[in-house]
C-alpha cells in the first residue's frame, strides 16, 4: 500500500509564498523593465548554445533547491535572454514594453483562468467581448462575432476553415470526402502561415494559387482575377481569397476596395491578414491604407505588435452575426457547456474555438486602452509613422545608406553599403558581395549586444536590412544610432 503521508508543500507557507514572489517580482522590474529597457544596457548578452546551456544549468533534477537558488535562475533566465522591450530591439515586428499591458499580463497569469464560461471567467468573456465589439466598429462593422488566437498565424487558418465550413457545412462530420478541389488565392506577399494553413486543414498548399504583386509588393487584382479563371478552367473551386494588410517585409498594404470587387463578382469570402496593419486603423491621418477593409468577411489583426499590447493578443474578427464560428466549431462538451445552468449560457463562448483551455488576451488590451485611451494609441501610431519618416530622410542624407524602396508604413528596407563597395555597382559581382555586408553585421551587433535588426533577401534583391520602427519608447535619437552604429559596425568591410 503506498505511504499516504504528504509531503511538505512549499506553497503551504503564505509569508514564505509571498516573500518569493515579491523577490522574483523586485528581480523583474530591476533587470527585464529598468535595465531591459535602458538604452545604456545591452539588448543581448549572446552566448552559443552549449556555454548557454551550462550556464542555465537546464537539467532538471529529483531534489528541489533552495529560494536563494531559484532567485539566480531567475536572474540568469532574464540576463542572457533578448530584451524585446529595450530601444536598440529593431529585429521583429512587436517591440517595446507598455506598463498598463504587462500589468494586465501580470494578473492574468495570477488569476490563471480559461474564458470558456462565464461561471470560471467572467469579468473576461464581457471583457473579451467588449474589447472585440470595439475593434470590430475600428473596422466599420456594427455587428459581427470574433474571438482572441493565440497568433495571427491561427487566426488565418481559423479563417480559411470557417470560409470551408460556409460553402460546405457537411465537411465538418465528413471531411474532405465531403469536398471537391478547392482553391483559395493570395499573393506571393502573403504570410507563409496561408500556407500553413491549407497543409493543416487538409487542402494541400497545391490549392494556394498566388497571385502576382506589383513592384512595391501588393497584390494586383487583374491578376487575381485570371488565377481564378484558371483555377476554374482546371476543376477546381474557388472559396477564398486573402489579402494583407501590411505585408511582413515591405509593408504593403493591398488595395482592398478592387479585391473586394473581385470577390463580391465571384461569390468569394474576402480575408484580410492585418495581423501587421490592422492597428493603422487607429489613426484618422494613416487608416486610409486599409481603405476597403469593411468590405472583408473575417480580417486578422494583432494588437500585440504595433501596438505593443504584449505578446500575445492576436484577433479574428468576424463580419458573420449567425454564430458561425460556434457552429464550424462546437461540439457541445456536457461537463462545460451544459444548458440548464442558471445564467444566459449564451455567455459561453468557448465552443467557438479549436482550443478548450485558453490564455485570456484581452486584459492587457483593454487596461493599456483604459490608460492610453483611443487618442494615445492614435499618437503611438502616428509617431512610428513619422519616426519611419525621419529615418528615410536620414537614410537619403549619408554616404552608404541605400532605400530599397519608398515605404508607405513603418518597415524601412535598406541596403548599408561599406567602403569597399561604395561608387562600384557596376562592378562584377556587387550585387553578390552585397548581399554578404548584412549577416555579417548582423553577428557583429549581436555578439556586441548593441541593437538587433533584421535583414533577408527579397525576390531578385540580396540581403538588406528591415528597420521596424514600432517601439512606442522610440526617439529620433534612437534612430541615429542606429544609423552610427551601422557605420561603426561596417567601417571595415
Amino acid at each position: 500500500m503506498a505511504d499516504s503521508k504528504l509531503l511538505p508543500s512549499p506553497g503551504g507557507d503564505p509569508v514564505a509564498v509571498e516573500t518569493l514572489l515579491q523577490d522574483v517580482f523586485g528581480i523583474v522590474v530591476d533587470e527585464a523593465i529598468r535595465k531591459g529597457t535602458s538604452a545604456s544596457e545591452k539588448v543581448c548578452d549572446w552566448k552559443e548554445p552549449e556555454e548557454l546551456k551550462q550556464l542555465l544549468d537546464l537539467e532538471l533534477q529529483s531534489q528541489g533547491e533552495s529560494q536563494e537558488q531559484i532567485l539566480e535562475r531567475c536572474r540568469a533566465v532574464i540576463r542572457y535572454s533578448v530584451k524585446t522591450g529595450h530601444p536598440r530591439f529593431f529585429n521583429q515586428l512587436f517591440s517595446g514594453l507598455d506598463p498598463h499591458s504587462l500589468a494586465g499580463r501580470i494578473i492574468t497569469e495570477s488569476l490563471n483562468t480559461s474564458p470558456y464560461t462565464y461561471e470560471i471567467a467572467p469579468v473576461f468573456v464581457l471583457m473579451e467581448e467588449e474589447v472585440l465589439k470595439k475593434l470590430r466598429a475600428l473596422v466599420g462593422w456594427s455587428s459581427g462575432d470574433g474571438v482572441f488566437c493565440p497568433g495571427g498565424s491561427i487566426s488565418n487558418m481559423y479563417a480559411i476553415n470557417l470560409a470551408r465550413y460556409q460553402r460546405y457545412p457537411d465537411c465538418k462530420q465528413r471531411g474532405l470526402r465531403a469536398l471537391p478541389p478547392l482553391a483559395l488565392f493570395t499573393s506571393k506577399e502573403c504570410h507563409y502561415s496561408i500556407n500553413k494553413g491549407a497543409a493543416f486543414l487538409g487542402l494541400g498548399t497545391d490549392s494556394v494559387r498566388v497571385v502576382k504583386a506589383d513592384e512595391r509588393g501588393k497584390m494586383i487584382p487583374e491578376d487575381l482575377e485570371r488565377q481564378i479563371s484558371l483555377a476554374e478552367a482546371e476543376g477546381a473551386v474557388p472559396f477564398l481569397v486573402s489579402a494583407t494588410s501590411g505585408t511582413t517585409v515591405l509593408g504593403a498594404f493591398d488595395p482592398l476596395d478592387a479585391i473586394a470587387d473581385v470577390c463580391q463578382r465571384h461569390g468569394l469570402w474576402l480575408h484580410v491578414d492585418a495581423a501587421w496593419g490592422g492597428s493603422v486603423l487607429l489613426s484618422q491621418t494613416h487608416r486610409h491604407l486599409l481603405d476597403g477593409i469593411q468590405r472583408a468577411d473575417s480580417v486578422a489583426w494583432n494588437p500585440h505588435k504595433l501596438l505593443a499590447a504584449g505578446l500575445q493578443c492576436s484577433a479574428l474578427l468576424l463580419q458573420d452575426t449567425s454564430n458561425l464560428l460556434k457552429r464550424c466549431h462546437g461540439f457541445q462538451a456536457n461537463y462545460l457547456f451544459q444548458q440548464d445552468k442558471f445564467y444566459d449560457v449564451a455567455l459561453d463562448t468557448g465552443d467557438k474555438v479549436v482550443q478548450c483551455g485558453r490564455r485570456v488576451d484581452c486584459l492587457k488590451l483593454w487596461l493599456m486602452w483604459k490608460a492610453q485611451g483611443g487618442q494615445g494609441l492614435e499618437q503611438r501610431i502616428d509617431q512610428a509613422f513619422a519616426l519611419a519618416r525621419y529615418l528615410v530622410e536620414e537614410i537619403k542624407k549619408r554616404e552608404g545608406f541605400e532605400l530599397v524602396m519608398e515605404p508607405e508604413f513603418v518597415n524601412v528596407c535598406f541596403w548599408f553599403v561599406p567602403p569597399s563597395l561604395r561608387g562600384k555597382q557596376a562592378s562584377p559581382h556587387y550585387s553578390q558581395r552585397l548581399s554578404q555586408v548584412a549577416p555579417v553585421l548582423k553577428e557583429r551587433m549581436v555578439k556586441e549586444g548593441s541593437m538587433m535588426i533584421g535583414y533577408q533577401p527579397h525576390g531578385t534583391h540580396g540581403n538588406f536590412f528591415r528597420m521596424v520602427v514600432a517601439n512606442p519608447t522610440l526617439t529620433c535619437a534612437d534612430i541615429d544610432f542606429l544609423l552610427n552604429e551601422l557605420e561603426r559596425l561596417g567601417q571595415d568591410l
